[in-house]
């Protein structure tokens, strides 16, 4: 098992992400913010390396509008050393990277230019992941997207979508629950159509269930069925809600006895935790911690 963090990293010197405006990306401006981005890579996994983090999800915004037109600096060849340097490390230190494009990369919408954006901002993230050399196992998470006053085609929309997708993206793309349009039952409907694994949220569960009669642990069994072999250890998100707002809303750090709850409640599962969470880092080693206190107090 490893527990991961997602995209920054709270308190530690070089590790800040920078982009740039759309009128001011010029080729110099975004060679600049670039190669800035990718050092603030490498230090976060020398951090990861040294506190023994063995899973993290890197930035979309590593390569400044990297799925625009806007971009036409020859940015994969003109990093090449420093994508190459990045990816030995990652697979020399046995750390599992993934991305998660954001709320507007939407494969399932009616409108042919959003589908257009989203297929190759998924292009974009596949090739930062090909370009780092790193195995399928790393993956790109995804939401179904919206549902457009018919959820029953819009799913289907979204698998026909699916399927015109380039195999390098295919590959590595995995589908996620949300909180608001598509609870885990609907998004195993559409993992079946299409063969991508599928990512458990709880708190998106708790926000939006499936059948309530079935437990937490049940379906993140019945997710585990959709992880092939080449997939690598299934992998599901945790986090745990912020008092006083919206339902899914993530707290500000894991408070250690739900997660410990949850954990046990797991009974000895193997897989991939992300915890989604606003100190990001800081939960990642204070579970990490509980885990290790655990398993020494057993012993």
């Amino acid at each position: 098992m490893r527990i991961g963090y997602a995209c920054l990293t709270v308190g530690v010197p070089r590790t800040s992400f920078r982009t740039c405006l759309l009128k001011n990306a010029s080729n110099e401006k975004l060679e600049t913010v670039i190669a800035h981005n990718l050092d603030a890579l490498d230090h976060i996994l020398d951090y990861n390396e040294a506190h023994r983090i063995r899973m993290f999800r890197i930035t979309s915004d590593l390569i400044p509008f990297g799925s625009s037109p806007v971009n036409r600096l020859p940015w994969p060849a003109l990093f090449e050393e420093e994508f190459n340097g990045l990816g030995r490390k990652i697979k020399e230190t046995g750390l599992r990277v993934s991305m998660h494009p954001g709320q507007y990369t939407v494969l399932n919408s009616p409108d042919p230019r959003v589908v257009q954006n989203a297929a190759a901002d998924l292009a974009y993230h596949a090739r930062v992941l090909d370009l780092l050399g790193v195995s399928p196992e790393h993956k790109i998470v995804l939401h179904i997207g919206g549902v457009y006053g018919d959820k029953k085609t819009a799913a289907q929309r979204f698998i026909a979508n699916y399927h015109r997708l380039a195999d390098a993206v295919r590959q590595r793309l995995i589908i996620e629950n949300d909180d608001r349009s598509y609870a885990i039952e609907e998004v195993l409907d559409i993992s079946a159509a299409t063969g991508a694994p599928v990512v458990f949220d709880n708190l998106h569960h708790t926000a939006k269930p499936s059948n309530t009669q079935r437990t937490v642990l049940d379906w993140i069994r019945q997710c585990r069925s959709t992880w092939q072999h080449g997939d690598g250890l299934q992998k599901i998100h945790y986090s745990q809600q912020a008092g006083g707002k919206r339902p899914g809303a993530h707290s500000e750090s894991i408070r250690l006895e739900e997660f410990a709850a949850f954990y046990e409640g797991l009974e000895g599962l193997d897989l991939d935790i992300m915890l989604e969470v606003k100190d990001k880092n800081q939960s990642a080693l204070r579970c990490m911690e509980w885990l290790e206190s655990r398993k020494s107090f057993k012993a």
